[in-house]
């Protein structure tokens, strides 16, 4: 379960099973038509003015396509001029594993040998399939030794999408081996549609079970060595202990080490290390602790083209700041140090000796800005407006950048600035004539104070076109809720096009948010899914007071960490939700894989009362609402028994609910006009004399 809200929503929508013959009666419900009329409206009702450049080499001009034209602007005269037809790149297959897989070849840097593994061995051979030679041949499924292909939850949860890689001269390959023979596996039952079924297996460690033992193995080429890294300085693996995870391999510059990450099963301490390919031993470049939650997994690193430094972001501080490295180790300096979180590198120029990043140093943590600091940490400078959400392109040779700035309520413009962040041309307005035309609302912010009493957060209100104050109107929650996620957003974007159906709709943060500090999220550790739970139900009784909110009649609903939010706080907070779709949820952290979940629950063994307080099952006795429950039969992510056990649960106890699931469906959600006809039936008052 990636903390990617996106990510999640469009493996969701991609998924979703068609189940249009249930929608007969959505067509006699209140909003159809409205919805019907408007909603085709949306996608031109704002002709943005961002403008995605590509800078030339020189950094004295830069082409954009505007109405359908390549354009070019001069930086010198600042003068557009129209540029020829616009080349379209030749469109190439889709070419990525699906989701929690691995490539399962990698070609040589000089294009000229392929290894690949095959039947859990892995081979060598030319770049045409030629020549063929097995270097590893102990794999198969009687030992369940596997090489060069790593795990689902690997996949899924360490975005590890390749299990092999080339050393840069190409006279090594590196790749994972596993044992999967004491891991307890899980069956998903697949083409259940057909007239016979069949089986997919896989190793997946759910909390509290024991992890795949992980080795890294070094082929030379050449002389046919085949050695086995040194990846816990000589110790056995022991499940638990630094070295449990093993990811995010990556050669050094020269090739003369391969880097990885390890960490403990808790997570709370990493260490980049470095391995020598030809005597198999590893030292410890970097360690980084966060004892009291979790370590970042995967911090960003930036490799300097001198080949001897790198720039590591760190929490270490308590906000994610930069630090200039060696690749033996040392510290060089800190080079930011900021009591706000840097978010991601744009640019590095060695010449100068600048770094170019992002920063959440807006008027709010969602407002990025762009910084410009000297690589010893001197002239920390911000180049944007502090009032605006930022996205930039900086011209090779740093003198001039492209600013594509917006909020929520104020759509993008693209301006040229200078160096010192000073505007030297305006090159796009948005036009919003057409929203304005149609009656569309802007979405609104609001602040609210976590549950803690101390915390401000922030959510947003959607509202339908027209929309009338002196009316109530049935509200909807679509919140992901997972750590390190926002539901509140700075993009500019037209309403949530539920609203047409005469709902308002919510987004919310809690302490969950990211981008709010390391000591911030912390506040979820070992109560996942109950803190961040609370601070939601704040959100929304936050409104009660606006006289169009109608606070009897509240619906929520997710997919994945969503589903798990929407069925949440309709048990937990009956008072102030009631009704509920929840999509492919997790029901109890015990059922989800063991990777993410003690990540942020530690283990079951240290924090069994954590684990019992958000079992979903344990509150079906709470139920006063609607609820919903979608999954699909065939998802291998969050397992058809979090929705299985939490229906019989519910069976149990007396408790009536409304399923529906998707035949071999993965991962996926309710078809939207079927959720439309659930929330209308349950929060508009005066469907049922329409309807009938």
């Amino acid at each position: 379960m990636k903390n990617k809200f996106f990510l999640t929503m469009a493996v969701a929508l991609a998924t979703t099973i068609s189940v249009s013959q249930a929608q007969d009666k959505l067509k006699n419900m209140p909003g159809y038509e409205q919805y019907q009329k408007m909603v085709p409206q949306y996608r031109s009702a704002v002709k943005p003015g961002s403008l995605n450049v590509t800078w030339a080499p020189d950094g004295q001009s830069f082409t954009y396509v505007e109405n359908g034209k390549l354009q070019s602007f001069s930086v010198k005269t600042k003068k557009v001029t129209e540029a020829g037809e616009i080349t379209r790149p030749e469109r190439r297959a889709f070419n990525r594993p699906v989701r929690g897989r691995q490539f399962d070849s990698a070609e040589s840097p000089d294009g000229k040998l392929k290894a690949f593994t095959k039947d859990r061995n892995m081979y060598l051979s030319n770049a045409d399939g030629s020549n063929v030679v097995a270097i590893t041949t102990d794999g198969n499924e009687e030992n369940q030794v596997k090489y060069g292909i790593a795990t689902w939850v690997y996949g899924e949860e360490l975005s590890q999408n390749t299990a092999m890689w080339w050393s840069p001269d190409g006279s090594k390959i590196a790749f994972y081996r596993f044992v999967e023979k004491d891991v307890k596996k899980y069956y998903v039952l697949l083409n259940q549609l057909e007239l016979y079924d069949s089986l997919e297996v896989e190793a997946y460690p759910k909390v509290g079970e024991p992890n795949l033992p992980v080795d890294l193995m070094v082929y030379d080429v050449a002389t046919k060595k085949m050695t086995e890294l040194d990846i816990r300085d000589g110790k056995p693996y022991s499940d638990g202990d630094l070295g449990t995870y093993i990811y995010d391999m990556s050669w050094t510059p020269d090739g003369k080490e391969l880097l990885y990450h390890s960490t403990n099963r808790r997570q709370n301490i990493l260490e980049l290390r470095a391995a020598n390919p030809e005597t198999g031993k590893s030292r410890t470049v970097i360690r980084e602790e966060w004892l009291p939650s979790f370590v970042e997994n995967s911090p960003e690193m930036n490799v300097l083209a001198d080949g001897k430094h790198f720039i590591w972001a760190s929490e270490r501080s308590g906000f994610n700041n930069y630090y200039l490295y060696n690749f033996d180790g040392t510290l060089v300096n800190v080079i930011t140090s900021h009591p706000f979180e840097v978010s991601t590198i744009v640019k590095v120029d060695e010449d100068k000796k600048l770094l170019y990043y992002m920063a959440r140093s807006g008027e709010n943590h969602m407002l990025m800005q762009l910084h410009r600091v000297q690589l010893d940490g001197t002239k920390d400078t911000r180049l944007t407006d502090p009032a605006y959400l930022h996205s930039v392109t900086i011209s090779p040779d740093g003198k001039f950048f492209v600013d594509i700035a917006q909020t929520h309520d104020i759509p993008p413009f693209t301006n040229l600035l200078d160096a010192k962040g000073k505007v030297v041309a305006e090159l796009a307005k948005s036009d919003m004539s057409e929203f304005e035309e149609l009656g569309l609302k802007k979405v609104e912010v609001f602040t609210f104070t976590s549950k803690d009493g101390v915390t401000e957060l922030h959510g947003m209100i959607h509202f339908p076109s027209n929309f009338d104050p002196s009316k109530k109107y049935p509200v909807i929650l679509n919140n992901y809720g997972g750590p390190a996620t926002n539901a509140f957003r700075e993009n500019f974007s037209t309403p949530d096009p539920m609203t047409e159906y005469g709902f308002l709709v919510l987004n919310i943060d809690g302490r969950n948010l990211k981008g709010g500090g390391k000591k911030l999220l912390d506040q979820l550790y070992g109560n996942l899914g109950l803190v961040e739970m609370d601070d939601f139900a704040e959100g929304i009784k936050s409104l009660h007071n606006r006289p169009y909110f109608d606070k009897d009649r509240v619906g929520v609903y997710g997919t994945s960490y969503g589903g798990t939010t929407a069925a949440s706080m309709l048990l937990r907070f009956p008072e102030l939700v009631h009704a509920a779709v929840a999509n492919s949820s997790v029901t109890d952290w015990r059922l989800y894989d063991n990777i993410y979940t003690e990540r942020f629950m530690s283990t079951l063994e240290n924090n069994e009362e954590g684990y019992n307080n958000f079992s979903l099952m344990n509150k079906v006795d709470q139920l006063e609402g609607e609820l919903l429950v979608f999954f699909g039969t065939a998802d291998n992510n969050v397992h058809p028994a979090n929705s299985l056990m939490l229906i019989k649960a519910f069976q149990d106890a007396g408790k009536s609910i409304e399923v529906q699931l998707a035949p071999d469906g993965g991962h996926t959600a309710l078809n939207r006009d079927r959720m439309m006809e659930f929330f209308i039936e349950h929060l508009v008052t005066d469907y049922k004399k329409v309807v009938r």
